[in-house]
């Protein structure tokens, strides 16, 4: 190909070149374009994804221990203490025990964590900083368990101020011991106290003190317990001695607690003297009916065994005299003297007929005297005494002389029957037999029983209550 015609071929692609990159002309058509929303073509930028550099530290954790306490080597740091009690769930005879649920807070100085800001009058953090610095090693004397609350989250507080101050609450639910004197049970009143107390430092080295004294205790208005009645609340402080290691402050939560009786009247005090009223009925049965007394005096002693049983079971294994053990063991003599009494009784009728039935081994003939003589004092001959006369034969029956002759030995040997025939005969058949089947015993012992059981009553109420 000359060189000519390269030359031209050159030129015309270049032109083609030339026109491609030129902006093409749009047709008229009489429309408007309305610009585009620029946001369906431009993104946004994401404001939080720029980097700005590394934040400034207000708190310096990193540069300081904090395996140390504030002022290590100084005078002893003062940490204040207040407690807001939430509950008190539970308190235990058995275990000798309660439960106690409350806001711990601590305050004190830490130099180490003051910062410098304008705009932040304090900063507040959850319990992943409590790991990073030193905080009070409080815990609980005499405590079995105790636990700090994490649901959701740790229930862990800390707030620092910017000169150093330091804020640190938890939630916490113990259980500590509890000392109890049961001697006047169920009509006691108990006094607990949860103790704290610094485990490590000394008093050289921490001082624990109530905040701001009495005040620094609160309770909930709406704690309440099912058998106690919450009297007191209040705070006291002490030093405490170990030989081991030193002197160490502790701090004292006192409560008084009194028992309710109400519920204690209705399981144990009533169920107690209607067993032994019920005991007392047996004196008014006659004395014949031994199934009936027997079984009485036997069902009154089981139920007693049986309330004396149950609330023992519930109570702890101590080795004095309770008061309600005083009232139910009294209870069960009285229960026990009456089934006793019944005994004498049907003893002391045993012997008597036993005398009587010798009597007529004696006297042979003194029947017909007995009855005729009777009817003579009398003057009337009863319904009774003819069918008994009518048993005899008339050889049995004394002529006139013969009584007169043995009127004395008749009168010496039935006076008493003789008086109680008549007091029968005023008061009829029935009175008669109820008269005659009632042991002198019996009658003593339905003035006896009732008022020694008053007696004791009364000096047991003024005692222990």
């Amino acid at each position: 190909m000359p060189y000519f015609t390269r030359l031209i071929l050159f030129l015309f692609c270049l032109m083609v070149l030339v026109e491609s990159r030129k902006p093409k002309r749009k047709r008229w058509t009489g429309q408007v374009e309305m610009p585009k929303p620029s946001h369906l073509y431009k993104k946004n930028l994401d404001v939080t994804k720029i980097r700005k550099g590394k934040p400034q530290q207000l708190l310096r954790v990193d540069e300081h221990d904090f395996s140390m306490r504030p002022a290590f080597g100084g005078p002893a740091i003062p940490v204040g203490v207040d407690v807001q009690v939430e509950s008190l769930d539970s308190i235990s005879e058995v275990d000798m025990d309660f439960t106690m649920t409350l806001y711990l807070r601590h305050y004190w100085k830490d130099e180490r964590l003051a910062f410098s800001s304008a705009s932040n009058k304090s900063m507040t953090f959850d319990g992943r900083l409590v790991k990073k610095i030193w905080v009070p090693d409080v815990f609980f004397v005499h405590s079995k368990r105790s636990f700090t609350h994490d649901t959701t989250t740790d229930n862990i507080m800390l707030r620092v101020f910017p000169d150093g101050h330091v804020l640190y609450s938890m939630r916490i639910t113990v259980t500590a011991m509890c000392n109890m004197d049961f001697s006047h049970f169920p009509l006691d009143s108990q006094t607990c106290s949860l103790e704290l107390e610094s485990y490590a430092y000394t008093d050289e080295d921490l001082m624990l003190y109530w905040k701001n004294g009495d005040e620094s205790l609160k309770t909930d208005e709406k704690i309440s317990l099912s058998q106690f009645l919450i009297q007191k609340f209040h705070t006291t402080s002490r030093l405490a001695f170990y030989s081991s290691t030193g002197w160490y402050n502790r701090l004292y939560i006192n409560f008084t607690l009194r028992r309710h009786i109400f519920f204690f009247l209705l399981q144990t005090y009533f169920p107690a003297t209607l067993m032994v009223m019920l005991s007392w009925v047996s004196f008014w049965i006659d004395r014949r009916a031994v199934p009936a007394r027997v079984s009485l005096g036997i069902t009154t002693v089981l139920t007693m065994s049986t309330i004396i049983t149950g609330v023992n079971a519930s109570m702890p294994r101590v080795s004095y005299v309770k008061a309600v053990d005083i009232y139910l063991w009294v209870s069960f003599v009285f229960v026990f003297l009456s089934v006793l009494e019944y005994a004498a009784v049907n003893y002391l009728t045993t012997v008597q007929e036993r005398k009587e039935r010798k009597l007529p081994e004696k006297f042979p003939c003194m029947c017909g005297m007995l009855h005729s003589k009777t009817m003579m004092l009398d003057g009337s001959y009863s319904e009774s005494e003819a069918n008994s006369l009518a048993g005899y034969p008339r050889s049995h029956i004394l002529t006139e002389e013969e009584r007169q002759d043995k009127i004395v030995v008749h009168l010496g040997l039935s006076g008493e029957a003789n008086a109680a025939r008549k007091k029968g005969l005023l008061k009829g058949q029935m009175g008669f037999r109820i008269f005659q089947n009632t042991h002198a015993i019996d009658k003593y012992s339905r003035l006896i029983f009732p008022a020694s059981y008053i007696f004791f009553n009364l000096i047991y109420w003024s005692v222990f209550s």
